[in-house]
C-alpha cells in the first residue's frame, strides 16, 4: 500500500475513511511525528494506486487483511491504530482479525451500523440508500463535485463541501470512483458479541456536532467493549481532525501515553 511516514517512536498507524487517501492524516502526522513514528496508508482502489488493483475486488474485509499485511512489511509492529469513519470500521474488523498486531485501537465517528441486543435484521433507511444511489449517480454522469457535495455534507454538515478546503476537494475529487463499489460492499454491524473479541484498549471518539447516528455507534461501542475510554472533540463534526486537529491529536496522545 502507498504511505507517507514521518518521525520516530512508537508506530501509530492512521486508516482513512470514505473519499479519503492518505493524506488525509497530513494533521496528524504534522503534530504527533515528535513523539511516534507516525504513519499513513491509502487503501487499495484509493489514490495514488487505484489503477494497481483494478482487477481484485473493492473489499472492506479485505482492506482490514491489508493492515495486518502492512504492519508486518513495515516491521514495527504492533500498532496503534487510528481509524475514522469507513476506516473506523476497516480497523475493528482489522483488530478482531490480528489482535497480535495492535497495541491499542482507536475509532473516531467509526463507520458501519450497529444491531442491538434482540433486534433481528439491521437495514438503512431509505433515505439514506436513495440519497447515496443519488451521489453515485451523479458521479457517474460527470456531475463529480454535484455528487461529492451531496455525499459529504450528509456525514458531516449541511454546506461542509462548500467550506472545505481545496486540499480536502481535490483528495475527494481523486477517490470519487470508489464511492459506488463502496455501496456494493456495505460495512459489517457491531455487535455485543464482535466487541467481546477486541481485546486491546480502545479510545472512541466522536464529533460534538457528528450527526447521531456515528455518537449512536459510540454509545454502543463504549457499552459493550470491555476497555474503552471516550472523548469528544468539541465544536467539530465528522471531520473532526481536519477541523480542530490539535484537540484531535492531544487526545490521541494522551490515550497511547497512558494506554500504550
Amino acid at each position: 500500500m502507498p504511505f507517507v511516514a514521518r518521525g520516530e517512536g512508537p508506530l501509530l498507524l492512521f486508516v482513512h475513511g470514505s473519499l479519503c487517501d492518505y493524506r488525509y492524516w497530513q494533521p496528524q502526522l504534522a503534530g504527533l511525528s515528535k513523539q511516534y513514528r507516525c504513519v499513513s496508508v491509502s487503501l487499495s482502489h484509493y489514490w495514488p494506486a487505484a489503477d494497481a488493483v483494478h482487477d481484485r475486488p473493492f473489499s472492506w474485509s479485505r482492506h482490514a487483511d491489508e493492515i495486518a499485511e502492512f504492519i508486518d512489511a513495515f516491521g514495527a509492529g504492533p500498532a496503534h491504530v487510528i481509524g475514522h469513519s469507513r476506516g473506523g470500521s476497516v480497523s475493528f474488523e482489522f483488530a478482531r482479525r490480528h489482535p497480535e498486531r495492535v497495541r491499542t485501537l482507536t475509532l473516531a465517528d467509526p463507520g458501519g451500523p450497529v444491531q442491538l441486543p434482540g433486534q433481528a435484521h439491521v437495514q438503512l433507511p431509505e433515505t439514506v440508500n436513495t440519497l447515496r444511489a443519488r451521489a453515485v449517480q451523479l458521479i457517474d454522469s460527470g456531475e463529480v463535485d454535484a455528487g461529492l457535495e451531496l455525499f459529504v455534507d450528509s456525514v458531516s454538515q449541511p454546506g461542509f463541501w462548500a467550506r472545505s478546503t481545496r486540499a480536502f476537494r481535490k483528495m475527494a475529487t481523486d477517490n470519487a470512483h470508489t464511492l459506488g463499489p463502496q455501496f456494493r460492499d456495505p460495512l459489517p454491524v457491531y455487535t455485543r458479541e464482535k466487541a467481546a473479541e477486541i481485546a486491546c484498549p480502545v479510545l472512541l471518539i466522536d464529533g460534538e456536532l457528528s450527526p447521531l447516528v456515528f455518537h449512536r455507534t459510540v454509545e454502543a461501542l463504549d457499552e459493550w467493549l470491555g476497555d474503552a475510554r471516550r472523548a469528544t472533540v468539541m465544536g467539530a463534526s465528522h471531520g473532526m481532525n481536519l477541523a480542530l486537529p490539535a484537540a484531535f491529536n492531544a487526545i490521541v496522545d494522551r490515550f497511547v501515553r497512558e494506554r500504550g
